[in-house]
């Protein structure tokens, strides 16, 4: 159990606000740490990712004896001491070979784990082309349908979001994107393929064999914008390096009410409400300048019923009326009678 230390001072006052959870949280801190033996290919990629990970990363230099799925408290300690999240932990046995461990921390507890091993590797140094600026936010390509199916591949596809996402930002600029990174699956078994998966099911009654997952393969390109003749440009990608292989090993998953915690969403203000942030209302929207804009739904209504406002205005002039009593006339039969004139005489007299 960590204990709980108050400020002595307003700058470790500071220093403990800054530390507390937000609702926009700071880039995720991640730690490098080595085991008792790490070995080349573990060693050479925990380099390259701290590398992409830059400039929030911090490497340990020297070995450390530490057992995530056996016993967490050293990592629980050292996330607090440098208000980090993630680890990246390197260990190489003689049953585990070249092995790397992702821990994902919350609260300054572990939230979940998994742990993978290096097949192949292949540096930034092999490749002579032109490498991304540290701090550039990446784009990220999940190439396969188990990310989002499978529950290994999805626990794996939020740890390495959570990795490589760095500040959160509400707009980015075009040029500013200057690598992506790409994580791929292959090949994928029969049994986790999903256009096979029901045929066989159908027609097989021998019982399923052990699930055995495809390799994950990590590969990063630097991105160059070319003139097209339009005004969206045309996207050369250039290999950049690190190119990794894993494989998928042990993994803990979260437990269910710190993951509830962990998934808690801040109480939204009533000024961002009105801006059209959070639970949206209904006939409400924000247009694109930031104006909030509603719809009114009324009944039908009678126009010939409709009482509107007497105005002089409004009202006939007496040459209008004069026109109307001559149209009214010539419309007729053409023969008047002697007391239709004598009325229509009495009636241009008051008129005038």
């Amino acid at each position: 159990m960590l204990r709980t230390v108050k400020p002595k001072n307003a700058r470790s006052k500071r220093v403990m606000q800054a530390r507390e959870s937000k609702e926009v949280e700071d880039p995720r801190t991640a730690i490098f740490v080595k085991g008792t033996h790490t070995g080349e290919k573990a060693g050479g990629v925990m380099k390259e990712l701290m590398a992409l990970k830059r400039p929030n990363a911090i490497s340990f230099s020297k070995k450390n004896t530490v057992r995530p799925f056996e016993d967490a408290s050293s990592l629980e300690f050292w996330a607090q001491k440098n208000d980090a999240s993630l680890f990246v932990l390197g260990q190489s046995t003689k049953k585990r070979p070249d092995g790397l461990t992702f821990v994902r921390m919350f609260d300054y507890r572990v939230l979940d784990m998994c742990e993978v091993g290096v097949d192949s590797f292949k540096s930034m140094v092999e490749f002579k082309t032109r490498k991304a600026t540290p701090g550039h936010k990446p784009l990220l390509h999940f190439a396969s349908e188990l990310f989002d199916s499978h529950p290994r591949f999805v626990q794996l596809k939020s740890m390495l979001v959570d990795f490589f996402n760095g500040e959160v930002i509400d707009s980015i600029c075009l040029a500013g994107i200057e690598h992506v990174i790409s994580i791929s699956l292959g090949p994928t078994p029969p049994s986790l393929n999903a256009a096979t998966t029901t045929l066989q099911a159908s027609t097989s009654t021998d019982p399923a064999p052990a699930e055995v997952l495809p390799k994950v393969h990590i590969r990063a390109y630097t991105i160059r914008l070319l003139a097209s003749g339009t005004r969206v440009p045309r996207v050369e990608l250039t290999p950049m390096g690190p190119f990794v292989d894993l494989t998928m090993r042990r993994h803990q998953e979260a437990d269910a009410e710190l993951l509830k915690q962990a998934l808690r969403r801040p109480k939204v203000r009533k000024q961002d409400v009105e801006k059209g942030l959070g639970k949206k209302r209904k006939n409400l929207e924000v247009d694109e300048l930031g104006d909030l804009r509603g719809r009114i739904h009324v009944g039908k209504q009678n126009l010939d019923k409709l009482q509107t406002r007497k105005m002089k205005g409004l009202k006939a002039s007496r040459d209008d009326m004069l026109v109307d009593v001559d149209e009214a006339g010539e419309g007729g039969s053409g023969e008047s009678g002697p007391e239709e004139e004598g009325g229509e005489r009495r009636k241009r007299r008051r008129a005038e």
